[in-house]
């Protein structure tokens, strides 16, 4: 399956490009795309079509995935990072379009919310320990003790992408576990941070960490907060990449 038709204001990703599209965030990319307290990435470029996470409100996602031209049949897999509402709260949405998908939770998920999810007819898969998806991505399998996450690990021919929705078990200990999984380097790191009410000495010695890591690009959005946003950008510079809904990231926007 190829990648998501854009709107005119971005470009499309190359055929079988791997793509990640933002599709639910509180920050803003393209004005006419609707925001709130949440996160959800469509990627595209390999076996499988995948939406991580699905926001808050599926009433919100279909209608920004309408105005991307993103047809909800074409989603494959589901990723949900964790349990909590504004990363799980699209999905009863989607699976009213799509009943037909494979959805990849932590198995620590409570047994209701996974009898909801089979009674559409999709498929749950429980995840425990780091798993393939699909040939080229992994989740980490699941993460933290209080509350369990997982992330997503997109493999490219330069290097990982690494999605995160919360990073509730910290997003430099999360970037160690992918290193400690796969021996390649990070080329990106996108999503939630979990950086809203964490000081700027923390925030400094996790830029340390990723540079430690040899993180070559960020994309901080959703939970990651002003503050470290800001820091990261002065870290970083132009490999700093300024994210929220509607924009989308493709290798060919990560120069070498």
């Amino acid at each position: 399956m190829g990648p998501a038709e854009q709107p005119s204001s971005t470009s499309a990703p190359a055929l079988n490009e791997p793509a990640v599209t933002v599709v639910h965030d509180n920050h803003p990319c393209i004005d006419t795309l609707k925001m709130a307290w949440g996160f959800s990435a469509f990627v595209t470029g390999f076996d499988k079509t995948i939406l991580f996470d699905t926001g808050s409100d599926g009433t919100l996602l279909r209608a920004n995935l309408a105005q991307l031209r993103i047809d909800p049949g074409r989603i494959d897999v589901v990723v949900l990072s964790h349990v909590h509402g504004d990363h799980t709260g699209g999905l009863t949405g989607l699976l009213q379009e799509n009943p037909r998908v494979r959805v990849y939770l932590p198995e620590s998920f409570p047994l209701r919310f996974k009898e909801a999810v089979r009674s559409y007819g999709a498929t749950v898969v429980e995840i425990g320990k780091p798993q393939e998806i699909c040939r080229g991505v992994y989740t980490t399998g699941v993460l933290g003790r209080r509350l369990q996450e997982q992330a997503l690990i997109l493999c490219t021919q330069r290097g990982l992408i690494v999605l995160t929705g919360c990073a509730h078990p910290g997003i430099d200990r999360i970037v160690e576990e992918v290193r400690h999984l796969r021996d390649e380097n990070i080329l990106l790191v996108m999503g939630g941070f979990h950086l809203e009410w964490v000081t700027r000495w923390r925030i400094e010695r996790i830029i340390a960490a990723f540079r430690r890591q040899d993180v070559r690009y960020v994309a901080p959005t959703h939970c990651s907060s002003d503050k470290a946003r800001l820091l990261f950008q002065q870290s970083y510079g132009p490999a700093y990449l300024d994210t929220g809904v509607g924009k989308t990231i493709t290798l060919s926007d990560l120069p070498t």
